[in-house]
């Protein structure tokens, strides 16, 4: 039995029959712990229940996750959505959600949901980057764009120029001439952390960097973008100036900038998922990597912590050892340690 009925009801009979495949989450107040209906734990006493469209809403309403069917990770449902990842890696062309809902076993809503709350994107976001990731490299290699789009999977070059663009922060012809004609501006100051360097383009920002002085800033910036067109532009960058001011602070960086980065999926993964931690908070590795479904890939995501191109607007400074310590960070363990401090300070933890 599958059920979409919301009533209490059909979601008790749910609980009784164990159904692993229903789409929400039950409160047992004599415990204080909260399940998914095919836990295999005793059943427990009706009147002592109490169901939540999520788990988020359980949390809030002060329950705790069960040990035995974890139903806040990604182990929740996890061979439906591995499932799903599978055949997305064997082909990003899989179908549509329905189809691939059908293939495993979940209802589209379902699956979009498990799915995200895994991977931290949707199947459809999921596909859309592999077909990215073809791309890139297929021009990486010299393919001409228009090889490259239909290899890739992309069924027009309108829906390869409406997506790659984004990804790659560039066009495809100046992606693949190695960012040749793409303008950044940029801008040096002083910050909490000592001099401070912000690189945007006319996609978003594209670099954040500390260091000891300009020239070695500067420097840094020439050396990842050799072929880019470089302009400093102190007065024209004042919000993302001020934005990086603050969060070098320990402060909110609002607005939220948009950004021009480039990665693989795991590391969009990786990065996506450290912009959720709260300011003041901090992540080992290992739980990362568990989140991503994972759980073997700590080292993975410290090498995709080490490749973050914009300190601060990815605050990789909050992804820390599981043997305690602010372990490594690339812009120097002292700064690290200030970030955290600063950050712990002004949410008062």
């Amino acid at each position: 039995m599958t059920t979409t009925d919301s009533s209490p009801d059909t979601r008790w009979m749910a609980v009784v029959g164990r159904d692993a495949k229903a789409d929400f989450v039950f409160g047992v107040s004599s415990t204080g712990v909260y399940c998914r209906p095919g836990c295999p734990a005793r059943t427990p006493i009706r009147d002592r229940v109490r169901f939540f469209d999520d788990a988020e809403s359980a949390r809030s309403a002060g329950f705790r996750a069960c040990r035995r069917c974890r139903p806040d990770g990604p182990g929740s449902n996890l061979s439906a959505v591995e499932h799903t990842r599978e055949l997305l890696d064997r082909s990003p062309e899989s179908g549509g959600m329905k189809g691939l809902a059908a293939q495993v076993g979940l209802s589209p809503s379902q699956l979009q949901r498990r799915f995200k709350t895994a991977f931290g994107v949707s199947p459809t976001e999921y596909a859309r980057a592999l077909r990215t990731r073809r791309a890139r490299a297929a021009l990486t290699a010299g393919t001409s764009v228009t090889e490259a789009l239909y290899d890739a999977g992309f069924g027009s070059s309108r829906a390869f120029y409406e997506v790659v663009p984004a990804a790659l922060g560039m066009t495809p012809t100046q992606f693949r001439g190695g960012g040749a004609g793409v303008e950044i501006r940029y801008s040096v100051f002083e910050s909490f952390l000592g001099p401070l360097l912000v690189g945007v383009t006319n996609r978003g920002v594209c670099a954040v960097k500390m260091g000891e002085g300009e020239l070695e800033l500067e420097d840094q910036l020439r050396g990842d973008f050799p072929w880019a067109q470089l302009t400093r532009d102190d007065a024209g960058l004042g919000e993302v100036r001020q934005a990086a001011l603050s969060l070098a602070a320990g402060r909110s960086g609002q607005p939220e900038l948009p950004l021009d980065v480039h990665g693989t999926m795991f590391q969009w993964l990786v990065w996506r998922h450290i912009q959720r931690i709260p300011r003041g908070r901090t992540k080992t590795y290992g739980q990362l990597a568990g989140e991503l479904g994972r759980p073997t890939a700590a080292r993975a995501v410290a090498r995709a912590c080490a490749t973050n191109q914009v300190a601060l607007l990815i605050p990789c400074h909050r992804v820390v050892p599981a043997a305690g310590g602010e372990g490594g960070y690339r812009w120097g363990t002292d700064r690290k340690r200030r970030l955290l401090e600063a950050e712990a300070q002004a949410e008062g933890t």
